[in-house]
């Protein structure tokens, strides 16, 4: 039987993903000298202050040995919850992924349940075989590689027309904090980073759906930071959605650009693994409904 997780952004690894997350998601407005108040600051010294906020994220991440990086490899543990967001337990996980645009989770140790995205298609593979994904996972895929934090990071930055803006200081976690906003067509980033190691402790999604008038934020939730390779990477993440939890994950370790195979990101590699551990009855009744 396939394994569920809840929502299609907790399909995807984290991906996102490259940073991970506390428990305590409060944060409280404090009041800012006029020099840090948004109000106060002209135009293009709000954009200029953004900018430099998010220039020093970039370096606290590792500068350019974090924006080089082309291919990501972790393990840890992932919590399970159930329909009324109760923990119901833990699964082993592998994720994988080749920037821009390819990812790859496999589960358990067996490794015998596989989520997998390049680009624009996705497969899956559990028991029954390899079947294409949901399109509601693929475009949640999309959206994650066109809004996702690494995305401006590495490479939408460069744009000089992206709405990004000052929003002003805060406290999560009991840490002083400066919040960046990046708008978006029916949706805003809101990025908490931390003003004195200039990293990402928070990251909040508000979609807006006008025709349905509602409003959805979804935070993400950063922590245990360990240098890897060069890199700045937290190993705990979690996501809830309206205040109510639906991912968590613990990392064990990550490495990077260890020249996975060329393959690993096709079809063709999800049904060779499922030729190496699908038990002959099920692959039996797999190549029959192929056929």
């Amino acid at each position: 039987m396939r394994l569920k997780f809840p929502g299609g952004w907790a399909r995807l690894a984290g991906t996102l993903l490259f940073f991970i997350g506390s428990c305590t998601t409060a944060s409280v407005t404090l009041s800012a000298p006029s020099s840090q108040n948004p109000d106060s600051m002209l135009p293009e010294q709000n954009v200029a202050k953004a900018r430099q906020l998010l220039g020093q994220l970039v370096d606290a991440l590792g500068g350019p040995a974090y924006l080089e990086v082309r291919e990501r490899e972790c393990d840890g543990r992932r919590a399970q919850f159930g329909h009324n967001g109760e923990l119901t337990g833990f699964i082993d996980f592998k994720d994988y992924w080749r920037y821009p645009d390819k990812h790859r989770i496999d589960y358990s140790k067996k490794r015998n349940i596989i989520d997998m995205f390049n680009g624009n298609e996705g497969w899956t593979m559990d028991r029954s075989g390899v079947s294409e994904e949901p399109a509601g996972a693929v475009s949640d895929f999309q959206a994650l590689i066109k809004y996702g934090v690494d995305s401006l990071l590495r490479t939408r930055l460069k744009d000089p027309s992206l709405n990004i803006n000052y929003a002003g200081v805060g406290i999560v976690d009991m840490r002083q904090i400066d919040w960046v906003e990046v708008t978006e067509p029916e949706r805003t980033l809101r990025l908490a980073i931390d003003r004195s190691s200039h990293l990402l402790l928070r990251s909040v999604v508000i979609t807006i759906n006008e025709e349905m008038r509602e409003r959805t934020e979804e935070t993400t939730i950063y922590t245990n930071y360990q240098r890897k390779g060069g890199v700045m990477v937290a190993l705990q993440i979690s996501r809830e959605r309206d205040g109510k939890r639906f991912y968590q994950a613990f990392y064990d370790n990550c490495t990077f650009d260890a020249h996975l195979p060329e393959d690993m990101f096709t079809k063709a590699a999800l049904e060779k693994r499922y030729a190496e551990v699908g038990s002959k009855k099920d692959k039996d009744r797999y190549k029959n409904a192929k056929d």
